[in-house]
């Protein structure tokens, strides 16, 4: 990716005025609900995930013994 230095104030504000133009005023209540959605599900999916890891898993039994022919 291509990226020349640090974003800075005015460029946050380029930003935000371009998204504002692409999705209209009306629209940015929506997206940002939706966005905020999805980064809560992400971030929960890798909580999760985390913790599967993190967590013991079960341990096989022992197998049985055969009582019998023993050479």
């Amino acid at each position: 990716m291509f990226f020349i230095g640090p974003l800075g104030l005015p460029e946050l504000l380029m930003i935000v005025v371009i998204i504002v133009i692409i999705f209209g005023a009306r629209k940015l209540p929506e997206l940002g609900k939706s966005l905020g959605e999805g980064i809560k599900n992400f971030r929960k999916s890798v909580t999760s995930k985390e913790k599967e890891i993190d967590s013991p898993s079960e341990k096989p039994e022992p197998a049985a013994k055969e009582e019998g022919d023993t050479p």
